[in-house]
């Protein structure tokens, strides 16, 4: 008789074992409040509160009645590749290939194939810190080794080729994301292109995370990495600019030398993006006089945080160049950020964002609010923090 099993046997993989996306963590913390009968405001997450593209609608109510909803290629339909890269010809200047554009179900997927395609077991790939968390953990995730590369005011949180030349130990990738998640900022067309001519001179592999492109509140807009390096590994999604976060919906620009293996790790990984979103999304293309008008709505609500705020006490502030985030250093108040964040939600009912899910090692003493949401809600939010403050400090 087998001797019995011992518990080993049944604990989760040590690749599962990453860290939880505190976001996340805070939404479900919000949901559960309300739930309870409470009000909650949800500054926590990156989610429009602004409605997919009228003509995306109608696109998608189209393909419910003519299409069969099938299975599609692994790199997406053909229509919309195409669409995808005339948006790079018509908006950026730039010639890409249809055959190069892989559709992913949405960026997250998209980073997941680029980093499996890229990198080996034990790579080294650099990340600025504060940086979305979903990068290092999914590095981590598939073996990878994400370096953390601190960043502040003085490089615009962005990482720089003098500090990425500073590193004890080469690396083979580097992820830059302009404009950045959470501190807003973005990278000139110039510091852009130093960060891509490094990179081609040392043989490392930029990841450009360009997500957040057309979400921009300064004359400085979003550049294509692709523009300075055929090299470069570009994500981006329908999440944000055309607000389609539920669509589950983005798209690669795949090196030439890595779209076989990119293909072939689709095909097995996840068959192909939803059908149903990629006949919509041909349609987002002629919608950006709509996308135009949703960013309008976040300027307005980025400029009423950046004047409200500090009546909050919290008054050290990134630039919020673009995306929907302002990343607020609270060390004056707390040297522990998460508990600081509870307590805002259950004193107020407002849902923001620990820094620590952004920097592991500073994020104690910085928190990131998010005014994706409508207009009246940030409103809201932005009148209960400071007078949420008022007592704070009357206390």
């Amino acid at each position: 008789m087998k001797a019995p099993v011992g518990e080993s046997a049944w604990t989760p993989s040590r690749r599962g074992s990453v860290a939880p996306f505190i976001v996340m963590e805070v939404m479900r913390a919000a949901n559960e409040r309300a739930a309870a009968g409470g009000d909650v405001l949800h500054l926590e997450i990156g989610q429009p509160g602004t409605p997919a593209p009228r003509g995306v609608i109608a696109a998608a109510h189209a393909a419910l009645d003519n299409d069969r909803i099938a299975y599609t290629d692994a790199f997406g339909i053909p229509p919309l590749r195409e669409a995808i890269a005339r948006w790079y010809r018509d908006h950026y200047g730039v010639s890409v290939p249809a055959e190069r554009i892989a559709v992913t179900t949405g960026s997250s997927a998209g980073f997941l194939l680029g980093f499996l395609a890229a990198f080996e077991p034990g790579d080294r790939v650099a990340l600025a810190a504060p940086g979305y968390p979903a990068y290092r953990n999914i590095l981590r995730a598939l073996d990878l080794v994400p370096v953390e590369i601190p960043t502040g005011p003085e490089t615009r949180f962005q990482p720089t080729p003098a500090l990425l030349a500073a590193l004890d130990q080469p690396v083979k990738g580097l992820i830059v994301a302009s404009p950045s998640n959470p501190a807003g900022t973005m990278l000139s067309p110039e510091a852009l292109r130093d960060l891509a001519l490094w990179c081609e001179a040392n043989g490392v592999r930029l990841i450009s995370d360009e997500i957040y492109h057309g979400i921009e509140f300064t004359a400085l807009k979003g550049q294509t990495a692709l523009a300075f390096s055929e090299r470069a590994l570009v994500i981006n999604s329908f999440s944000k600019y055309f607000s389609m976060t539920g669509w589950r919906l983005g798209w690669m620009v795949v090196p030439p030398e890595l779209v076989r293996s990119a293909e072939c790790l689709a095909q097995n990984l996840y068959i192909s993006a939803p059908t149903l979103s990629q006949r919509a999304a041909i349609a987002a293309f002629d919608c950006t006089p709509e996308a135009d008008g949703h960013v309008t709505r976040y300027r307005r609500s980025r400029d009423l945080l950046l004047n409200e705020l500090p009546r909050a006490g919290f008054d050290n502030l990134a630039p919020a160049d673009g995306a929907f985030y302002v990343y607020a250093d609270v060390s004056g108040l707390t040297d522990d950020s998460e508990a600081f964040c509870k307590r805002i939600l259950a004193e107020t009912g407002v849902a923001i964002t620990p820094g620590l899910d952004f920097d592991t090692q500073r994020g104690h003493r910085y928190l990131r609010i998010s005014f994706a949401a409508a207009e009246a809600e940030v409103a809201e939010a932005a009148r209960r923090l400071v007078a949420w403050r008022r007592g704070f400090s009357a206390g």
